[in-house]
């Protein structure tokens, strides 16, 4: 993809691991396979809406953009 100067977006499921925890958040870590991601990946990018284990939030039908990975540069939610 760098030699041709390509953006390349890959999908991923993830675990069930953040059912589990308070922070329903995602994390890079709940990425099925995550080690593979982790590694080859220039950037990871996770969605987040808290309606969706909140339905009387506040900020129902917002969404987080979380960016758990950026080589390179900084990482923010």
């Amino acid at each position: 993809a760098k030699e041709f100067q390509l953006v390349v977006v890959v999908l991923c499921q993830l675990n069930r691991a953040s059912e589990q925890r308070t922070d329903k958040r995602p994390m890079i870590s709940d990425l099925r396979e995550s080690g593979a991601v982790e590694q080859d990946a220039d950037r990871v990018i996770l969605l987040h809406r808290p309606d969706m284990h909140d339905p009387e939030s506040p900020r129902a039908g917002e969404a987080d953009l979380i960016v758990d990975k950026h080589r390179g540069g900084a990482r923010a939610s």
